[in-house]
């Protein structure tokens, strides 16, 4: 894995929860990480620099549902926990929830995974252009009540809209922090 002398963050989620299109969301561009409406596209970690080079940005492989072999999903699992529980840099990892789907088995076993390891993350909904304002808040408020359970877990729920661009510039504001820019 490269190492970074620059603050780092990571995105991770399940498979096709949207990692890749809100990384070209924030990025101001669609052609920085490669999107696809297959799940399990994105079969590597992929480093990207932001903000100057002030920021990496990790796109990671979606956990969960693949169309992939099984070994070739487990090892996946396997690089994403190992790169997790080692990366100084790391500032905080950003957890996408699909707000259509709310938090799963898998995504509360990634949670308590960074809870055990003292990895910073946040909750991020996604796709939220596909529910309804109330539905919207509704399925918000439950990821907050949720985060509040989780040791590591910032308090803060962002919900984020690729198609829209709902929540981009409060997820910018929240890396430029991280960045210390």
């Amino acid at each position: 894995l490269p190492l970074a002398n620059i603050p780092e963050v990571a995105f991770a989620g399940r498979s096709n929860v949207g990692k890749s299109s809100l990384i070209n969301a924030l990025a101001g561009d669609s052609t920085v990480a490669r999107t696809s409406g297959q799940p399990g596209r994105t079969q590597q970690l992929n480093f990207f620099r932001l903000g100057d080079d002030q920021l990496s940005v990790v796109d990671m492989p979606g956990y969960g549902y693949a169309e992939a072999p099984k070994h070739l999903v487990d090892s996946w699992n396997e690089l994403l926990r190992n790169y997790l529980m080692g990366r100084q840099q790391l500032r905080r990892v950003f957890v996408l929830v699909d707000l259509r789907h709310g938090m799963k088995a898998n995504d509360l076993e990634i949670a308590k995974m960074l809870d055990k390891t003292a990895v910073s993350y946040q909750l991020v909904g996604t796709k939220a252009d596909k529910l309804t304002n109330a539905e919207r808040a509704k399925t918000k408020a439950k990821l907050a009540t949720e985060a509040r359970g989780l040791i590591a877990c910032h308090p803060d729920v962002v919900t984020t809209s690729s198609q829209d661009g709902e929540g981009l510039d409060g997820l910018r504001g929240i890396l430029y922090k991280l960045a210390g820019t």
